[in-house]
């Protein structure tokens, strides 16, 4: 019989916090790092299945599509099913995923095994969050957090590199056969050793909430991704999106007016989560969107290789895995006001120099630049996070953590695809209609860096919304 951990008593970390903090960090990690894992493996998928690029780009975004649209239905799925169910489900489910993709004879199998993946990984990150705050006091949070974010930060920018390895020296297939020991290493892990945090509510499921949030994600994520091309006029961008916005609004209005409910929606009437939720949003179209200009500026105006490419964002990656818990323990003595400051005014320091790249920057450059931005990330993406969940007593946990789940992808879609479309437009203009070399690029990449670190600012400027003591302690917190 499997012993139940009553939070409530959990307040500090225990052996007991700490395995399973262990268990949901690995299942975390490797999600995470499935969403960037096939960025590099790209081409190679292509030639072996003779599919254009176009086809081949739903290996990342289908599996952020069905990622994203997974995470209003946790809410329900964290309340309705213990801890241990559907963390276990979900591990297997990605497995199952993860084997298909890996021994797929054709293009339909893999992005059949990606979707059944996703669905696996889309829970991941939301369950982690409700289980931390359950299981850890306020002043014990922040540290949690802070080495979950190595998964969160770490794990994406680690993918890239880890890709371009694998694929240049061995075969694509083998990005799946390296992640499924993993998932089945916890996955006896979490059979032996996770018990079940809180109290299971057995709700009613909401068909039609599940139904509208899913087309209404659904066509945003799709529509934000299709305009990564800068074609905002096409229907496959302008059309998905405003059927997205239509659809998300019905959702809305069905959530806030109907009896059953997919995601509550109270959660809204929290003022530090809402400040918590804007601030993540600037940064997420910032971070997300500038992300993608370093790629483009070593691989197009460089001639780099993509693993080369890899490895200058590799030190930042690094940075962030050993920053994650300082982070959070910072953020347990200081607060969110102050550190998020510090951390976005570092941040954009790092975009500044970045959006000074020419044609002959070093490798040093680019390196140094970026662990720095790299370094003002990891300071502020944690603790915004953990000051959004104590914001909230225990019983909307669930539905904060999936709302700032979902806000945050819409958020980092979006950012991605308006900053792509601005380096576009800048790099056509420069060209003067005619021919875009890799000297109009750089122009179009440095511009949008000037157009990213104004966003960072904007952040900055906002978390004077922020409480200014160390924590804010939520009505009904049984921790206040």
């Amino acid at each position: 019989m499997v012993a139940e951990i009553d939070e409530r008593n959990s307040v500090g970390p225990s052996r007991a916090s700490r395995q399973i903090l262990g268990i949901l960090m690995l299942g975390t990690f490797i999600g995470f790092l499935n969403q960037t894992l096939m960025n590099t493996a790209l081409p190679s998928i292509m030639a072996d299945f003779h599919i254009t690029a176009a086809l081949g780009q739903w290996l990342t975004n289908g599996y952020m599509l069905v990622n994203g649209v997974m995470v209003p239905l946790t809410a329900f799925l964290i309340q309705r099913f213990t801890t241990r169910q559907l963390y276990l489900s979900a591990l297997t489910i990605f497995g199952i995923g993860t084997l298909i993709a890996g021994l797929a004879p054709n293009y339909p199998v893999l992005i059949t095994g990606r979707m059944i993946q996703a669905m696996g990984g889309g829970i991941f990150g939301p369950l982690m969050n409700v289980v931390i705050v359950k299981l850890f006091s306020v002043e014990h949070r922040g540290r949690a957090m802070g080495i979950i974010g190595l998964a969160l930060n770490f794990a994406p920018t680690l993918g890239p590199t880890v890709s371009g390895w694998i694929v240049t020296y061995t075969n694509w297939r083998n990005l799946f056969f390296m992640v499924a020991p993993l998932i089945f290493l916890d996955l006896a892990f979490a059979f032996f050793k996770l018990h079940n945090i809180g109290e299971q509510k057995f709700l009613k499921f909401d068909f039609l909430g599940v139904v509208l949030s899913s087309l209404g994600l659904g066509s945003l994520l799709v529509g934000f991704s299709n305009a990564g091309t800068g074609d905002w006029g096409s229907f496959d961008v302008w059309g998905y999106v405003l059927i997205g916005m239509v659809i998300t609004g019905l959702f809305v209005y069905q959530q806030t007016h109907a009896k059953l409910r997919l995601v509550n929606f109270n959660v809204l009437k929290y003022r530090q989560f809402n400040v918590a939720i804007v601030i993540n949003v600037v940064l997420m179209i910032a971070l997300y969107g500038g992300a993608i200009l370093l790629p483009l500026y070593m691989q197009v105006v460089m001639g780099r290789s993509a693993f080369e490419s890899g490895l200058v964002l590799l030190p930042g990656s690094l940075i962030t895995a050993l920053l994650s818990p300082v982070s959070g323990a910072l953020y347990d003595k200081y607060g969110a006001r102050n550190l998020t400051l510090v951390g976005l005014l570092i941040n954009t320091v790092g975009t500044i120099m970045l959006g000074l790249l020419n044609l002959h920057s070093s490798l040093l450059y680019i390196m140094v630049w970026q662990v720095v931005r790299q370094v003002g990330l990891v300071i502020v993406t944690m603790p915004i996070q953990t000051e959004a969940f104590s914001a909230l007593p225990l019983h909307l946990i669930a539905d904060g953590s999936a709302m700032f789940t979902t806000i945050r992808q819409l958020a980092a879609s979006f950012g991605t695809a308006a900053l792509v479309t601005i380096m576009s437009l800048v790099a056509s203009q420069a060209a003067h209609g005619g021919v875009v070399t890799p000297s109009h690029q750089l122009v179009g990449i440095q511009v949008t860096y000037f157009v990213a670190t104004a966003l960072v600012l904007i952040a900055a400027g906002l978390t004077r919304l922020l409480k200014v003591d160390g924590h804010y302690h939520a009505p009904n917190d049984h921790f206040a």
